[in-house]
């Protein structure tokens, strides 16, 4: 898939003239960009800590290792290696179960999910059409206006399932005895669902909520800001709001799981959105090239250096991987967390 993408992608370029626009691309800005994304990968583990909270303490250091390496094993194996967070952390902190690491995985992605959202609705509602081209961006500010509405619905939806979980386990209990599915399958789904409740009750308070979307909209300003001093690198003339509307194009092309970040998708979607705001073919397509080693390199560095410095075990990563020991841990993991709880209460 991610060959024939690539095929599509560069089929009709002239590599020569894309060559000449990296070339001259200002490696200032493109620095700037890379320390920027470097930040971003920190406020990913500060806010992966605020998320833990509610379940275990745990080492923003072992946080911000877990999550380079993370993003270096989707850079090379495709989306197959969002498995490895969950799986690596309890390694490097044995305070973080492989079942509370992964379940507020689920809760970071509704929170990333949410500020792409509140980014690019905005962009779409204040969005200033082309000269020429008023009638085509007629359903824009309806596209953003309906993403919000979304947005707030999504969000209802989590905090009623948080307040009526016991009873959503129960009929999820009760939907999923059936022969034809394994039990040891049932029993997973069960105790993810329980979790995800746990995970979810930092929603209880406006505090919790508060934290977590800050450090959610802070990363993603910082994504935002590299998109922006990339556009700057290839002199294209867009606005930071601009920037906001290619990260949304990126970001959901990231979502094809195919190797190397997205390999092809990624450059086909940024380049894409940049010919949609009238850039030329062939410097979009530079620009998503370098966009796409600024977005991931920095992951690259970090992760492989963790991996190479780490103390792990092959063997534990091997176990934790198992559908047997996944259950074992998971079903222990709840009897904790409520133990946990009503210890916080008293």
């Amino acid at each position: 898939m991610a060959v024939f993408i690539i095929w599509l992608f560069g089929r009709n370029l002239d590599l020569q003239q894309v060559s000449q626009s990296l070339r001259r691309a200002n490696p200032y800005y493109l620095t700037a960009a890379v320390l920027v994304i470097c930040f971003g990968y920190f406020l990913r583990a500060i806010r992966w800590k605020a998320l833990l909270a509610p379940i275990t303490e745990s080492s923003l250091k072992e946080l911000f290792a877990t999550t380079t390496v993370g993003f270096a094993a989707i850079f090379l194996i495709g989306r197959a290696g969002e498995i490895v967070r969950p799986m690596w952390l309890p390694m490097r902190d044995p305070r973080v179960r492989p079942s509370a690491a992964l379940v507020t995985l689920f809760v970071e992605r509704i929170f990333d999910l949410a500020a792409l959202v509140c980014f690019f609705a905005a962009n779409l509602i204040w969005f200033e059409s082309p000269a020429g081209r008023e009638t085509e961006f007629g359903y824009v500010k309806m596209g953003g206006y309906l993403m919000l509405l979304a947005l707030v619905f999504g969000f209802a939806a989590l905090i009623a399932y948080q307040r009526n979980s016991l009873k959503v386990i129960e009929k999820v209990q009760v939907l999923t005895d059936r022969r034809f599915i394994p039990v040891r399958i049932r029993r997973i789904i069960i105790s993810i669902l329980r979790q995800l409740a746990t995970a979810l009750g930092i929603l209880r308070g406006w505090r919790e909520v508060f934290i977590v979307s800050f450090w959610s909209i802070a990363l993603w300003l910082a994504i935002a800001v590299p998109t922006w001093l990339v556009l700057l690198a290839f002199n294209l003339p867009l606005t930071f709001g601009d920037s906001l509307f290619i990260m949304g194009f990126a970001t959901i092309s990231s979502i094809v799981p195919t190797p190397g970040g997205a390999a092809g998708a990624f450059h086909a979607a940024t380049a894409g959105g940049l010919i949609f705001l009238n850039v030329p073919q062939n410097d979009a397509a530079a620009a998503s090239i370098a966009m796409h080693l600024v977005y991931f390199a920095p992951a690259i560095v970090f992760g492989l250096y963790y991996f190479l410095h780490g103390d792990i075990s092959i063997e534990r990563f091997r176990s934790l991987l198992s559908s047997e020991h996944a259950v074992e841990e998971i079903e222990s993991e709840a009897p904790n967390n409520r133990q946990l709880k009503m210890e916080s209460g008293k």
